[in-house]
């Protein structure tokens, strides 16, 4: 009777902390699309031509449908033990606010930007210098690119509108295969590092499960990284590094675990590779890696559309090479074992080994 009552109250609070949350950024992504509808309607000039598929696109029931299931499998991992019961740590309601008005203070910038093609307004002398061209863009035509703190306090806001909130219980199934790497294991002798780690957010949640593992997490923008050092103040054992997936800075296989959330669809192919061969180098025998992306072509007949709708409708260079991308191939060319992909909404969690 204990266990059952235990099981409701967990259920509850669940909803109770996942729904009122999807709804927030539900609404903001209602609201985008009214004011971008608006604007447009005021005779806003546009020189690029609409976005455009033969392909199918699901309609808003199936999308709430495989929004839900996610969050049933993010529940039963939490009811499985696998994970505890998720914090988000989105902040205080102040900080919801403020967010929500950086979000919205920025959009008819972002507007303007895809309207009119310009991607590529962070591109300067002293950074061209200073990061590869390839990063030096407008991604998502947001203000700043990956460069400045206001990006960095934008970014989870605008994530989390674009995925309706689904976008933590995402990054939250690349877990369950962390789990099952560490079982058995002294979690306090073992490293994991996380390529791309944005402003922390799934190192935060890697922290809730392990709090003793020694955590690495590297972004080429010194400014996420100040996001992320901020998000992760509290959480011992952890470390942030500013280099980039191509040039990993530790030494060759000392690392039992890897992973890499959002990041490999804004890469070029020439540096994903890179980035692979990195972490067969980094990876001790027997290590991990976990990289949680976009779907990608036939994993979902459902969404064959959005997978050509994301590029047109926000600046995505590299998207239409990560969707056909052969991963399992570009693993074993750099010595990393497939062992399963697991569908999350519109993610995919795709785990690799080292053989020992």
């Amino acid at each position: 009777m204990s266990n059952t009552l235990s099981r409701i109250a967990t259920q509850a609070a669940y909803g109770a902390s996942q729904l009122p949350r999807m709804a927030w950024y539900m609404g903001h992504g209602i609201a985008m699309r009214r004011l971008s509808r608006l604007m447009l309607g005021q005779g806003y000039q546009s020189t690029r031509a609409r976005a455009h598929t033969d392909k199918p696109t699901p309609d808003r029931r199936r999308q709430l449908a495989d929004m839900a299931r996610l969050l049933q499998a993010d529940l039963a991992n939490v009811e499985a033990g696998i994970y505890p019961f998720p914090i988000d740590r989105d902040g205080s309601p102040f900080d919801l606010l403020n967010r929500s008005r950086l979000f919205f203070t920025d959009l008819p910038e972002v507007h303007r930007r895809r309207e009119n093609g310009v991607t590529s307004d962070v591109l300067t002398n002293d950074l061209r210098a200073r990061r590869p061209r390839y990063y030096l863009q407008n991604f998502h035509f947001q203000s700043g690119g990956w460069m400045t703190d206001e990006s960095a306090l934008r970014y989870d806001t605008q994530v989390e509108v674009f995925f309706s909130g689904t976008a933590n219980a995402m990054r939250r199934q690349a877990l369950p295969a962390l789990h099952e790497a560490f079982a058995g294991r002294d979690v306090g002798r073992l490293r994991l590092l996380d390529v791309g780690c944005g402003t922390g957010r799934f190192l935060g949640f890697v922290k809730q499960a392990w709090p003793r593992l020694r955590v690495i997490g590297l972004d080429m923008s010194d400014a996420y990284i100040r996001e992320a050092r901020a998000h992760l103040r509290r959480q011992p054992r952890s470390s942030l590094v500013v280099a980039g997936a191509e040039a990993i800075p530790v030494p060759d296989e000392s690392l039992d675990a890897v992973t890499s959330i959002f990041m490999f669809h804004e890469l070029p192919p020439k540096i994903r590779r890179g980035a692979f061969a990195e972490f067969g180098r980094v990876l001790k025998p027997g290590g991990r890696l976990v990289i949680v992306d976009s779907l990608q072509i036939g994993d979902n007949p459902a969404y064959e559309g959005s997978l050509e709708l994301f590029p047109q409708n926000f600046h995505e260079p590299y998207f239409s090479t990560y969707i056909a991308e052969d991963f399992r191939q570009m693993a074993r060319d750099h010595g990393l074992a497939h062992q399963r992909d697991v569908m999350a909404f519109v993610s995919k969690v795709m785990v690799f080994d080292k053989p020992s």
